[in-house]
């Protein structure tokens, strides 16, 4: 039975909002499995609303990529260090642990985690985790990490693997905790998910069965909505996080794991 319309484009929409915003997308999509008699749209469905996400990100900070680019051949030919360098090399630096932990435990985490129960736990707890942390943030001026924090924030990426977690969430709430303002937090978190999306594609490519027999017209809308809605998230959410604070996702997080918790678990 091949997904419907409906279904195509809830889902689309789900995966690029969540994506970035810090609510978790494993919760979410537990409530269209629950409530409908939707089939499993597919690993491919998965892979192509991924790739939606990749490219949304990735047109957002196209200067930065761009300058990382420029940057890192720069030093190749004249050993020349400067910011976009410097920036790039932390992504890289915080990006290692998740995939050491992701290689390391992912099996285990898989068979043993994907329970409701864990993830509207973990929804709930990272989100208090995540209020606490906007607490304690710093000011606007301080939206670059250190080697050290990034190499924290890459660890605090690690614990995303658990469903629920939320890994703009955990992100986020880390560089908070360790004195990163609101919009500094969450460049970096999205900055993030570009190595973090291209290792979720390549997974999710590598065991997709018979791809001259894939429904592409499906998979091509569902990039698309993805794409479209994660840029509008992305872009929203950098442009009014300072006025908005982290609250708001906080509450939702907590009522959402509880609607969870006592309806679905």
């Amino acid at each position: 039975m091949e997904p419907s319309l409906l279904q195509i484009v809830v889902l689309a929409l789900i995966q690029g909002v969540t994506e970035f915003l810090p609510v978790s997308s494993s919760a979410h999509l537990i409530l269209p499995a629950a409530l409908t008699d939707w089939p499993d749209q597919g690993l491919a469905f998965d892979a192509a609303v991924h790739l939606g996400t990749l490219v949304a990100v990735m047109a957002y900070f196209r200067r930065d990529l761009t300058g990382f680019a420029t940057s890192g051949l720069a030093f190749a030919r004249h050993r020349a260090w400067d910011g976009n360098l410097d920036l790039g090399v932390k992504v890289v630096v915080a990006t290692i642990p998740v995939v050491v932990a992701g290689v390391a435990f992912k099996s285990q985490i898989e068979t043993h985690l994907r329970s409701t129960t864990v993830i509207a736990l973990a929804t709930i707890v990272f989100g208090v985790a995540l209020w606490l942390a906007d607490r304690r943030r710093g000011t606007e001026c301080d939206d670059q990490p250190s080697y050290t924090q990034a190499v924290l924030i890459g660890f605090a990426q690690a614990l995303a693997l658990v469903p629920g977690t939320s890994r703009s969430g955990i992100t986020i709430a880390a560089a908070l905790a360790l004195g990163l303002g609101r919009h500094g937090a969450a460049r970096f978190s999205f900055m993030l998910a570009i190595p973090a999306i291209i290792g979720a594609c390549v997974y999710t490519l590598v065991n997709v069965d018979d791809p001259a027999g894939l429904p592409w017209i499906d998979l091509g809308v569902g990039f698309g909505i993805a794409a479209l809605s994660a840029f509008a998230c992305v872009s929203a959410f950098l442009r009014f996080v300072e006025r908005t604070g982290m609250t708001p996702y906080v509450v939702y997080r907590v009522l959402l794991g509880v609607v969870l918790l006592t309806f679905f678990a």
